[in-house]
């Protein structure tokens, strides 16, 4: 097989280095040549002789992805699973072969997460935490999940993954997914419930915990609305470790504040990073995280050897795993 001359974007945001930036430049460079970009120098002479681009985060600049299509760059091979920052049309439009990373690369972690801010709920953690601080032992007391309702909006990678990991805690699963799942995945996990978009205010009604797992497009955008934040139950917590956008956050917040919601786990905001002041984040049931629900040392790992696979495949006239061909996926 032969040797890619390879270019490298780093994250745009220098703390995101290790062990993102290592597993990629261990990955590939022990089967391709590979250079690292330098965001100092001018971009066209790194770019000279390049055949394939691995991007970080999907970061790729306008002025980058010009100086790239004029060195006759052929594959650019993102490290994100979600799309919706990246300018896919843009880069279509010049003729490169792109792909990304897909979900079940993630799917172990953003599950962990999302399980992560179901117990802490259950468990009271941040009134616990301000008890603790002040001295007061003993409260609250918090809830067993055993029967409870977990809500899957998306039952792609992520949500199955925290399905089989919140079954053992006795929850009852619902879900809701757009494309018919493999018979294996339904024997497996099981759910009580599975149905279509037309079933949503149902799976959002029923559930005491309800986790969203969907791509942010046009059609997903605010697909948790004041009209179905309205329909959930005062004691239920919602919990996104997908797309911030996904929720109408100021009807989410307001329903926070005026306790018609028991909490929320948040991972992600329409807007990064949020105005941490806001009298939402003080509340002791909201828990949140500043985008790192995906992030872990297996999924960096896994995205590194996705990318050094891929280019593999690309050097052998392959298509390559998690190739895009149009805006939506």
């Amino acid at each position: 097989m032969r040797r890619l001359e390879v270019l490298f974007l780093p994250h745009p945001v220098a703390a995101i280095a290790s062990p993102w930036t290592t597993d990629v430049i261990e990955a590939v460079s022990a089967r391709h040549n590979l250079r690292v970009f330098d965001r100092t120098q001018p971009a066209a002479p790194q770019m000279a002789g390049i055949e394939a681009i691995v991007d970080l985060g999907g970061n790729i600049s306008p002025d980058l992805l010009a100086a790239a299509t004029d060195a006759g760059v052929k594959f650019l091979q993102v490290q994100t699973t979600g799309l919706d920052h990246v300018d896919v049309e843009g880069i279509l439009s010049t003729g490169l072969l792109l792909a990304h990373c897909p979900g079940q690369l993630s799917s172990v972690a953003l599950a962990q997460s999302a399980m992560m801010f179901i117990l802490m709920h259950a468990h009271r953690y941040g009134e616990a935490r301000r008890n603790f601080d002040a001295r007061k032992m003993y409260v609250p007391t918090g809830v067993e999940l055993e029967g409870l309702t977990l809500g899957l909006i998306g039952f792609g990678a992520s949500a199955q993954d925290l399905a089989r990991r919140a079954k053992p805690f006795g929850l009852r699963i619902l879900a809701i997914d757009i494309r018919p799942i493999e018979e294996e995945i339904l024997a497996e996990i099981q759910p009580e419930f599975l149905g279509g978009p037309e079933d949503v205010d149902r799976v959002v009604a029923e559930s005491d915990y309800l986790s969203l797992h969907l791509h942010l497009t046009p059609e997903t955008r605010h697909t948790i609305d004041a009209r179905r934040i309205g329909l959930m139950k005062e004691t239920a917590c919602l919990i996104n470790v997908a797309r911030g956008a996904l929720v109408d956050e100021d009807a989410l917040y307001q329903a926070l504040v005026d306790g018609r919601l028991s909490g929320a786990g948040l991972d992600v905001f329409a807007q990064e990073p949020p105005d941490a002041t806001a009298p939402v984040f003080q509340l002791p049931n909201v828990f949140v995280m500043p985008h790192t629900a995906g992030s872990t040392d297996g999924t960096s790992r896994k995205r590194a050897r996705l990318a050094a696979d891929n280019l593999d495949r690309y050097a052998r006239g392959e298509a390559p795993v998690g190739q895009i061909t149009s805006r939506f996926i």
